[in-house]
């Protein structure tokens, strides 16, 4: 499984390289990311705009103040 630490990534950077890492993913693998803040803006995103995003699929775990976790599967 492809993990992606963005917490040093600069914000600006964040979703471009998010969206790029999961376009060169095959189907059926699950994109972690390991991010600073609950990612529910990044699904709402990719949930209207990535055909390939697995909504339902989707999961996040917060283990820390700041330190959530989430798998983003692609169809």
């Amino acid at each position: 499984m492809p993990t992606l630490d963005v917490r040093e990534m600069p914000p600006p950077k964040r979703h471009p390289k998010i969206h790029e890492t999961f376009a060169a993913m095959d189907t059926g693998e699950t994109l972690e990311i390991v991010n600073d803040h609950d990612p529910k803006p990044l699904f709402y995103e990719m949930q209207a705009e990535v055909e390939a995003f697995d909504a339902d699929g989707y999961e996040v775990e917060r283990e820390g103040t700041e330190k959530f976790v989430a798998k983003f599967p692609k169809k």
